[in-house]
């Protein structure tokens, strides 16, 4: 498949060259360790803090499906890591579902829509599986180009000096670490966020909730069940249900031989801390109790699920400290819905960007760099969350007999053919010198709505 890959734009000689930047990265999610790849790749010198001890602890993952949209994925395969890399099992394409077609229903069963799903699109591949697989690969491949990753090391506090040029973080240990740019991806319970924008603002429900559910096909059933088998006798496959405030997804991957599936549905329920943990199947049943029967079917199969509460937060004024060494990435500078499909392919956006606009700033301008950073990413962010709660409102206001393109899931070019490397090269200078000569502002979006790009590849309700 690699022949099939995009060709890399022209970029600049891939020889490294050490820049002298010090880099330390808070938070080894896909976000953390995109960054850190990446900022490896550019010549930084990078180290990477994340709390827990072992990735395994991190239990209520294993109960979720990712998807990498193409724009993550042009630089997944730039870094080799589609199928030429060394061991089968870590070779992305190898560990993915592979779903041609997403057959979409009304909550009654009738069918709306059937969307075909390419690959490659735009000169890329996407990638959707089990997130701790996916996340397990990139993990290893920072690990094999010699990044320092401190597991069990919880940060407690940030700093910067502004007349020294430094910035650091205090672990929980009472040690002290300083470098010339903090990145903080320490989720959507960020504590580097207040100090970031000098206030709390703490996520709050979005009304909405998932319950996730992963086991496998042939031990619970699904094989046998005339009513679910559907998931198991045609390789891999992706099917949806809308309507009433609700989707419910479930797809097969190992050729049909593992099962997932996710329904999003209102909750208002107050979150106290803890956002995320075990849910009851009957609860889910209960919410499909007049729905399509194969979605009771498929729900009924899983031996047990993880109750998600949706968290957002209202954009940031900025995703940069004061003096521009500390700065927010991934779900801690901007949450995403689940319908977006787009938050784990952001936060590695965040990272590459980052990382080329420091390589072209240099150490003597640090801040310049993280401020340019922060122009290039933030409309487009804002874009990509819009998609998604579009598409949320279109799939739950769906109802029984509608049917159209209009309900496909979008996969807009602005989006997806998307090069964030190539495009913080081009776009850097320009940004730069504005900044340079008008000074730094904070950030400001297009009246909250979509930008004209966004609207032209929005189908029409």
């Amino acid at each position: 498949m690699a022949q099939n890959q995009d060709q890399a734009p022209t970029l600049p000689s891939s020889g490294v060259r050490d820049t002298g930047i010090d880099v330390i990265v808070v938070g080894a999610g896909f976000g953390g360790i995109a960054c850190a790849i990446e900022c490896k790749r550019k010549g930084h010198r990078v180290m990477v803090f994340e709390k827990v001890h072992e990735l395994k602890t991190l239990e209520l993952t294993k109960y979720q499906v990712l998807s990498l949209g193409e724009n993550a994925g042009r630089i997944l395969a730039r870094w080799g890591l589609h199928d030429r890399y060394k061991a089968q099992h870590d070779r992305l394409w190898n560990i993915c579902a592979h779903a041609r077609e997403l057959h979409v229903h009304d909550y009654l069963g009738g069918l709306i829509h059937v969307q075909k799903l390419p690959q490659p699109l735009f000169r890329a591949f996407s990638y959707n599986d089990h997130r701790p697989l996916l996340h397990n690969v990139l993990f290893e491949h920072a690990k094999s180009l010699g990044i320092e990753i401190r597991m069990g090391h919880e940060v407690v506090e940030y700093w910067e000096d502004e007349a020294n040029g430094k910035a650091g973080v205090k672990l929980q240990t009472g040690a002290r670490f300083d470098a010339d740019v903090i990145v903080a991806a320490d989720g959507v319970k960020s504590l580097a966020r207040k100090f970031v924008i000098g206030y709390h603002d703490n996520p709050k429900p979005s009304g909405y909730a998932i319950y996730r559910a992963w086991f496998d096909a042939e031990k619970h059933g699904i094989t046998t069940d005339p009513l679910t088998d559907f998931l198991s006798s045609r390789g891999d496959v992706l099917y949806g249900w809308i309507g009433r405030d609700v989707h419910f997804v479930t797809s097969s991957s190992r050729g049909g031989k593992l099962i997932s599936w996710v329904i999003t549905h209102k909750d208002n329920a107050a979150v106290d801390g803890h956002w995320s943990s075990p849910g009851k199947i009957e609860d889910v049943l209960d919410i499909v109790k007049d729905w399509d029967p194969r979605c009771a079917a498929v729900i009924s199969k899983a031996p047990s699920c993880i109750d998600w509460k949706i968290l957002v937060h209202d954009p940031l004024p900025t995703w940069v400290s004061k003096s521009g060494r500390v700065l927010l990435i991934g779900d801690a500078a901007h949450p995403f819905l689940p319908t977006s499909m787009q938050g784990a392919s952001q936060a590695i956006e965040d990272g590459v960007t980052l990382a080329v606009t420091l390589n072209l700033a240099g150490k003597d301008n640090v801040p310049l760099g993280t401020r340019a950073w922060e122009s290039m990413r933030y409309q487009r962010v804002r874009d990509a969350q819009l998609m998604g709660e579009t598409t949320r409102d279109k799939w739950h206001g769906a109802k029984a007999g509608d049917s159209g393109k209009s309900f496909e899931l979008p996969m807009p070019e602005w989006l997806l053919a998307f090069d964030a490397e190539a495009h913080a090269y081009a776009a850097y200078s320009g940004i730069a010198q504005s900044i340079v000569q008008d000074g730094y502002h904070q950030p400001s979006l297009s009246g909250g709505q979509f930008t004209e790009h966004v609207k032209e590849t929005t189908p029409a309700q």
